[in-house]
């Protein structure tokens, strides 16, 4: 039997989405506000879904304990009260958009969790804003 275990998790962070390659008034007509050079922040809402086999010995698709702890260490360690353009290492050469933040999230938390189970991550932006990778 196959069954989906979802944890949530949350941070704050900061971020400027810009490109470096280009002017400030490009960045601008592209970004809006989000490409103010004194940054904005997001409550980032933070769901993460493991799809496996059922272990017939625990009942577990995967303790949601150990899920919780990973996420604990690994993400929000990481990524709470950061500036992600400045303070989080996976996101430098990256415009910080949702969709990068998200991808090196699922990054971060594949190295961690067992290979036959399915990962899944979304991430909220904002209540009515969100990305999730893989689609």
């Amino acid at each position: 039997m196959r069954i989906s275990v979802f944890r949530r998790a949350h941070f704050n962070a900061a971020h400027r989405i810009y490109n470096p390659k280009w002017s400030d008034e490009e960045n601008r007509r592209v970004f809006g506000p989000c490409a103010h050079t004194n940054f904005h922040g997001h409550n980032y809402e933070l769901v993460v879904k493991i799809t496996g086999e059922v272990n017939p010995d625990t009942g577990y698709v995967m303790d949601i304990n150990k899920l919780k702890q990973i996420i604990k260490t690994e993400i929000e360690d990481r990524f709470d009260h950061k500036n992600l353009n400045l303070d989080v290492p996976e996101m430098q050469g990256l415009i910080p958009t949702a969709e990068h933040i998200c991808f090196t999230i699922w990054k971060i938390l594949r190295a961690h969790i067992d290979e036959k189970l399915d990962l899944s991550v979304r991430l909220y932006e904002t209540p009515r804003n969100f990305v999730e990778y893989p689609a």
